[in-house]
C-alpha cells in the first residue's frame, strides 16, 4: 500500500502541507514576540517553548517518514517505517507529554520520569531497527495500554493539584484553567497513538494528516490563550503578624480568627479590595501584613479556600448592587452589574453565583421580583 501513495497528488500534497504548516507554527512561536490570537494575555515562555519544538520534531517526522512511501521492497518498507517509528519514540513522543506537564503551572515537574516511561517504546524499536525484525512489537503493542492508563492516572492527578492550586491562590480562574484541554488533548494524541497500531490505508492516511492539522492549530490557540502564572516567594516575607517568632505548627485556629479575621474585613471587606481583577492571595496578604501561609491556612479553618472566600464577597456585592437598582428604578443588565462586581467573564460569574446562591443568576433574579 504504502508505494502507491507517491501516485496520489492530493494525498502528497497534504503530508507536505502538514509538514509545512508544523515548521511554520514552530518558527511563529520562536521567533514572533507579541501574542497574535490574544494580545491582551502573557502566555507561559516555557510552554511556548516546548510547543515549538515539539512542532519542529512533527516537521521532521514527516521528512524521516517520508521514504517509507518510495520504497519498493517489503523490508525496506519495514525498515523505513522501523527508523521513522524509533525517531517518533525518542522525540515526538516524548515532547508531547512534556508539553502536558509544561501546562501545569503549579510547579516545574521532573521531566526524567517522561523518559521511564518511552524507554521501552525506545528500546524495542531500537533492538527492531537493528535486527531489521518486527517480531518484538506485539510486545510494544501490549505495553501501550499500560503506558497509557499510567499517563493517564498520573495526568489526573496532576491536574486535580493544580485545580486546587489556582483555587488557593487566584481569584480569576479565566485563562488559567487546563483540564479541558487535557480531555482535548488526550483525546487527539490517543487518535494519533491507535494509528501506529491500525492496518494502514489511504483513508486512514489522510484522517492522521488531518488530525494534524487539528493538533496544530489546537496548540497554537492554547499556548496563545493561556495566562502565565507565577506565585512569587518574595510576597511571603511579612512575618506573622504580632510574633514572628511563633512557630507555624502551633498556630491555632483561633490565632488565626483573631489576628486574619479583622485585617481581611479593614483591608479587603472594606476598602472593597476583592472587586479588584486579578488579585492574588499573595497581593491581599501583602494588603493585609500577612502571608500566604496564614491566610491559606486561616481559609483551610473556615472550610474554604481563596477563590472561594472572594467569589462570596463578589456574589454579595452583585447581590446588594442588583436590590439597590431595582428599588432606585434604575436601569440596569446583569452583565454590567456583574462586570461592577469584579467578573470580566458573565460565565464566570453565573457559576460562582450559582455555587454560592444555590441556583442560576436568571432564576433567582426572577424570584426577587
Amino acid at each position: 500500500m504504502y508505494e502507491q501513495i507517491p501516485e496520489n497528488t492530493i494525498y502528497m500534497m497534504l503530508y507536505s502541507a502538514v509538514a509545512m504548516l508544523s515548521l511554520i507554527a514552530c518558527c511563529y512561536l520562536l521567533l514572533r514576540r507579541a501574542n497574535a490570537i490574544a494580545p491582551d494575555v502573557t502566555p507561559p515562555v516555557r510552554l511556548r517553548r516546548w510547543t515549538a519544538v515539539f512542532f519542529a520534531a512533527s516537521a521532521l517526522s514527516h521528512l524521516w517518514n517520508l521514504p517509507m512511501y518510495f520504497h519498493t521492497s517489503s523490508a525496506d518498507v519495514l525498515q523505513s517505517y522501523l527508523v521513522g517509528g524509533l525517531l517518533d519514540c525518542m522525540t515526538v513522543g516524548p515532547l508531547a507529554i512534556v508539553i502536558l506537564l509544561a501546562l501545569l503551572q503549579d510547579r516545574k515537574r521532573p521531566l526524567w520520569p517522561v523518559a521511564i516511561m518511552v524507554a521501552p517504546f525506545v528500546v524495542i524499536m531500537a533492538w527492531c531497527v537493528a535486527n531489521r525484525s518486527d517480531d518484538l512489537l506485539p510486545a510494544l503493542y501490549a505495553y501501550f495500554p499500560l503506558f497509557g492508563i499510567g499517563l493517564i492516572i498520573y495526568m489526573v492527578r496532576a491536574v486535580r493539584q493544580y485545580g486546587r492550586w489556582l483555587r488557593d491562590n487566584y481569584a480569576d480562574l479565566e485563562q488559567k484553567e487546563v483540564w479541558q484541554s487535557f480531555i482535548i488533548l488526550a483525546f487527539i494524541l490517543l487518535s494519533l497513538g491507535i494509528y501506529t497500531y491500525t492496518t494502514e490505508g489511504l483513508v486512514l492516511e489522510c484522517v492522521i494528516q488531518l488530525t494534524d492539522v487539528v493538533l496544530v492549530c489546537y496548540l497554537l490557540w492554547r499556548v496563545e490563550t493561556l495566562s502565565e502564572l507565577s506565585v512569587s516567594q518574595e510576597q511571603d516575607l511579612p512575618t506573622y503578624l504580632d510574633n514572628p517568632d511563633k512557630d507555624e505548627s502551633s498556630i491555632s485556629p483561633n490565632d488565626l480568627t483573631d489576628n486574619i479575621e479583622p485585617l481581611l474585613q479593614k483591608y479587603c471587606v472594606d476598602t472593597r479590595l476583592y472587586l479588584q481583577h486579578e488579585l492574588t492571595l499573595p497581593q491581599l496578604a501583602r494588603a493585609i501584613g500577612s502571608n500566604r501561609f496564614y491566610i491559606s491556612k486561616y481559609f483551610s479553618s473556615k472550610g474554604m479556600n481563596y477563590n472561594t472566600y472572594i467569589n462570596d464577597l463578589r456574589v454579595n456585592h452583585f447581590v446588594s448592587l442588583y436590590r439597590e437598582a431595582v428599588a432606585t428604578h434604575r436601569s440596569f443588565t446583569i452583565q454590567e452589574l456583574a462586570n461592577e462586581s469584579g467578573y470580566r467573564s458573565y460565565s464566570t460569574f453565573n457559576l460562582a453565583f450559582k455555587q454560592r446562591m444555590g441556583q442560576t443568576v436568571n432564576a433567582w433574579s426572577k424570584l426577587q421580583k
